[in-house]
């Protein structure tokens, strides 16, 4: 699901991962954000926003809760809000292709 940016150069999708600090649930997200990136049959980039020390970007993009993961390429942006441990589906919401499924 690379894209192509016009100039003929190709494009990595990008997530972006907002969670606070390093509380519980922003470690597991952490542990699940390596899983993900992991199993996903092409190259995504994850990008990881600390809303404790980028606060504006979160209001910026109007987050309400952590961990979010939102693909914000798209309009509206597509989220998930809580547990992202379960990496299939997470994959498929997204619409990315998993490793194991594309055998």
């Amino acid at each position: 699901m690379s894209k192509n940016d016009g100039s003929g150069t190709t494009v990595r999708p990008l997530l972006r991962l907002y969670l606070a600090g390093d509380a519980p649930g922003a470690r597991r997200a952490l542990e699940s954000r390596m899983r993900l990136l992991a199993a996903a049959a092409e190259p995504i980039e994850i990008e990881i926003i600390d809303i404790l020390e980028r606060p504006a970007e979160a209001e910026a993009a109007g987050i309400l809760a952590t961990p979010t993961l939102s693909d914000e390429g798209v309009t509206p942006p597509r989220r998930l809000v809580g547990d992202i441990s379960n990496t299939a589906r997470v994959l498929e919401f997204f619409g990315y292709r998993d490793k194991d499924a594309s055998r």
